[in-house]
């Protein structure tokens, strides 16, 4: 019989161990079988040890830990020991039963094992695996070696250095947990931005309020109220400006200014431009104290100079043809300042040259570019956030229930991009991206599902994945300039800070699941083609579910709030009609 060896197959003397070359068939020599007899149940066993000893190495073939891989079926079966594992023990045992029966019978058997259909978890397992690992590449090993480079450092060799390795080592960033929580804010912290140095980190949230951090030992500097009427979306320190100036957008359409004072006290704030939508980013001049662009969803560009009698000044409208598009995002290129990029309601990554833009000629643009299979695409994809890189060469465009994608930005007109990070959800709100590391060796997002994706820039494998809000969204993540750590911050009122002190790499553990959820609700949205409909119907229960803020009393002293913009028809004060106050709504 197939599972009862004798004696000499386990305990016998090694100078029988040749007689078993293709299998333990010798000791079964002269054994009858119903079907056809001894000859007929020796040859097939090399075939069913070698299937036995595939399934066997299936079980073990991928160890994550250090190495930044992952694979979704056998993170399934290293989870459950009732799920993959029993099933193939199960495929043993009914390939050892055919075995009993004899030849004809295995022979039909096996027949009917192979025509058998595949369950539906093992079809989503297949279809999934298939979709990750198109358009990636294999993993770089290691950059940064921990040994070598700390002796370096202590002998005086390019210690200089030695920050800028570890902050983009993948073995750190593999290592990065939940270090503790900033709590003041009463409403969804919507911005999170560290001063040049590193040592402060501002907030801004739904409440209106603008807390300053000293976050490494978790206290709150100073606390003010914004001026602004709706959501503060964003809230920036100015380059160079000693940490005393800080620029704000919101929901309101202001672009505010809070003077800061030594002493821990805000003097004032002030609107210095009005957007006839929603302001949701600012865009920073890396050298300069006084100026920063702003983009709102009324399809303007304001370029702003503090140094003016009036700061505002109108630089572009972005259209498509003769339609306005409204503006998510806009960043300025670190290293040719002179070009910024801007994303919205529409496909496009549009990048301009503040030097020549005419609206009369390619309504200004520079040069666009959009993901090949999006330009002719029928579903309203937007761009909800974009970033340049350190050195200004790379742009990365994460898109509404769409994947994150990264362009060279030195690349002519309509070029296509180089690479796409898959896995999260961005549905919900208007989510952020980022680069991580000092040279922008990871890509860092938030996700509806609540969790924060790193992926390896190169490889475009998923490296890091943390649960990151409880609400159920991250949408900002700020690196730290400096160290190797970043904030966080979503529909949870905190901020969460994280830095590589877990003593052992990342498993990945339910990463399978949460991707499989994202990448299902992203398919059956799909098919709905409800488009913003949903959306807006989702955002208008959760206004009438969570809390509202009570209308704020003004402060005379914050009254002092001039219009010192511009006197274009372009400027309006309609959206200071009181507060809208609709907790991080999707626009």
């Amino acid at each position: 019989m197939a599972d009862a060896d004798p004696p000499a197959a386990h305990g016998g003397s090694e100078e029988k161990e040749p007689l078993t070359e293709g299998g333990p068939s010798g000791s079964r020599e002269g054994q009858p079988s119903e079907g056809g007899g001894a000859e007929s149940a020796d040859k097939p066993m090399p075939e069913e040890e070698e299937a036995d000893r595939e399934e066997e190495e299936d079980e073990d073939t991928d160890s994550m830990e250090g190495s930044g891989l992952y694979s979704l079926t056998d993170d399934a079966e290293r989870e459950s020991e009732g799920g993959g594992r029993q099933r193939v023990k199960e495929r043993r045992a009914s390939r050892k039963r055919n075995r009993l029966g004899g030849g004809s019978n295995r022979s039909s058997s096996s027949d009917e094992e192979e025509e058998e259909p595949k369950d539906e978890d093992e079809d989503d397992d297949e279809a999934m695996e298939a979709w990750l690992k198109a358009e990636l590449r294999e993993l770089r090993g290691p950059v940064w070696q921990a040994v070598p480079s700390l002796r370096s450092r202590e002998i005086g060799r390019d210690s200089q250095q030695f920050v800028r390795r570890v902050c983009g080592a993948r073995g750190l960033v593999q290592r990065l947990e939940l270090q503790g929580r900033l709590e003041r804010h009463t409403g969804c912290v919507n911005t999170l931005h560290f001063n040049p140095s590193g040592t402060r980190l501002a907030s801004g949230s739904d409440d209106l309020r603008v807390v300053i951090w000293d976050w490494a030992v978790r206290r709150a500097v100073l606390e003010f109220d914004s001026g602004h009427k709706s959501n503060v979306f964003q809230a920036k320190f100015l380059p160079h400006s000693g940490d005393s100036t800080l620029a704000m957008c919101a929901r309101d359409g202001q672009i505010r200014v809070a003077e800061l004072s030594a002493t821990q006290c805000c003097k004032n704030t002030k609107r210095v431009a009005q957007h006839k939508g929603a302001a949701h980013k600012l865009a920073l001049e890396p050298d300069s104290p006084c100026s920063f662009l702003s983009a709102g969803e009324d399809a303007v560009v304001f370029g702003i100079d503090l140094r003016l009698d009036r700061p505002a000044n109108k630089l572009v409208v972005v259209k498509e043809g003769d339609k306005k598009v409204g503006l998510y995002t806009i960043f300025v290129n670190p290293a040719k300042t002179h070009h910024f990029a801007v994303g919205g309601r529409d496909q496009y990554v549009r990048i301009y040259d503040q030097r020549k833009i005419n609206e009369n000629e390619n309504n200004g643009v520079l040069k666009k570019f959009c993901p090949s299979h999006l330009v002719s695409s029928e579903s309203k994809t937007n761009i909800t956030c974009l970033v340049y890189s350190h050195d200004g060469s790379e742009l990365l465009a994460s898109y509404n229930d769409e994947d994150i994608y990264l362009f060279d930005s030195n690349h002519s007109d309509g070029a296509d991009y180089l690479r796409r990070y898959k896995g999260h959800r961005n549905n919900a709100t208007v989510k952020g991206v980022n680069f991580y590391g000092p040279c922008s060796e990871f890509v860092v997002s938030g996700s509806d599902c609540g969790h924060i994706y790193l992926w390896d820039k190169f490889s475009a494998r998923i490296v890091q994945f943390m649960e990151g809000d409880r609400g159920g969204v991250v949408n900002c993540l700020e690196p730290h300039p400096h160290l190797p750590g970043m904030a966080t911050s979503g529909l949870d009122h905190d901020i969460k800070l994280w830095a590589p002190t877990a003593e052992n790499t990342t498993l990945l553990k339910g990463l399978k699941e949460v991707m499989k959820k994202n990448k299902r609700e992203r398919d059956e949205d799909d098919v709905r083609h409800g488009d913003q409909y949903d959306t807006q119907l989702l955002w208008f229960l959760m206004r009438h579910m969570r809390n509202r803020r009570p209308p704020r009393t003004r402060r005379e002293g914050a009254d002092a709030d001039t219009d010192e913009s511009w006197s274009s028809p372009d400027s309006s004060d309609e959206e200071e009609g009181g507060p809208d106050h609709v907790q991080c709504m999707s626009s």
